[in-house]
């Protein structure tokens, strides 16, 4: 934050709601751990206040409201719905968003015990999301690309990691660069698939959050998940139940997963470090990530 920015509270957020929402200001509100373009408020027990904080823009957010209300009536687990828009004022003059709250603990904090029932519930909700997007849809800025664009990230996130099995995670990303590219249209993409963007319950997958990177393009962007979000061993099941993945675009994803992977790990070192931004406990999970993309399918 500068010093031009106001502090994010509680009281803040509940002054916003009196303002524009004042309906809702008498609910509970609850900060939220996480998340770097946007602060999460729990508000009451089945609501949330998303509040643009480091984002330049309100671009993410106002992808969100335009679209998840499209997605959500055909997505098989929980996302999070805009309920009511906070437009910018003099107390903050920022966009902020009221949207419904998805039950679960994030992954990063949590675990799967139940691989097989989470396999094919990432597939089930990847399928019902990978359809043809309209015209309109948004295309992706930063990611989205044939994995042989994105080789500059991948070596910038090698070199910073430094794994000690480097060579098998660049003959991984060596085949990716070489599969073929996407050949079908566009398809809704979630786009950052990652263990703090799903929720578990009862050791199994119970929603997916965090909207704002989604894009119309490469499904493979998503089937990384087969291996940075499910348990050693169910990413061949998980295809599967897919069902519309060929070699080239499983190969694209593994690749993918791999650059994943290390960005969870470097963000590990960084929270190691005390970096700002950095998450200490995405170390461990990027490396377990990486360790099931270097066992194949």
């Amino acid at each position: 934050m500068t010093d031009a920015e106001p502090e994010i509270t509680a009281d803040l957020v509940r002054d916003l709601l009196r303002e524009q929402h004042p309906d809702l200001a008498g609910l509970a509100i609850r900060e939220v751990a996480g998340g770097w373009g946007n602060q999460m408020w729990r508000l009451g027990d089945e609501l949330a206040v998303r509040m643009q904080r480091m984002a330049l823009t309100p671009e993410l957010q106002l992808k969100e409201r335009r679209w998840l209300p499209v997605l959500a009536p055909r997505l098989p687990l929980p996302v999070p719905t805009p309920v009511r828009s906070g437009e910018p004022s003099e107390r903050f003059p920022k966009h902020w968003t009221v949207m419904t709250w998805v039950h679960g603990e994030p992954l990063d904090h949590g675990s799967i015990s139940r691989g097989v029932h989470a396999a094919d519930t990432l597939a089930g909700f990847l399928r019902a999301l990978h359809v043809e997007a309209p015209a309109e849809a948004p295309t992706a800025t930063d990611r989205g690309a044939h994995p042989r664009d994105c080789t500059d990230g991948f070596e910038s996130f090698l070199q910073a990691v430094a794994p000690d099995d480097a060579a098998d995670v660049r003959a991984v990303w060596d085949d990716a660069v070489a599969a073929g590219a996407w050949e079908g249209p566009p398809v809704w993409v979630h786009g950052d698939l990652h263990p703090a963007n799903v929720v578990v319950s009862d050791g199994t997958l119970a929603g997916v959050v965090d909207f704002g990177d989604m894009f119309a393009g490469d499904p493979a962007w998503d089937l990384a998940a087969a291996w940075v979000l499910l348990p050693a061993g169910t990413a061949a099941r998980f295809f599967d139940m897919y069902g519309h993945a060929d070699e080239a675009a499983i190969r694209r994803a593994r690749g993918l997963a791999a650059l994943k992977s290390l960005f969870l790990m470097l963000m590990g070192q960084n929270g190691d470090r005390g970096l700002p931004g950095g998450k200490p406990n995405w170390g461990p999970a990027g490396r377990a990530a990486l360790d099931r993309v270097l066992k194949g399918v």
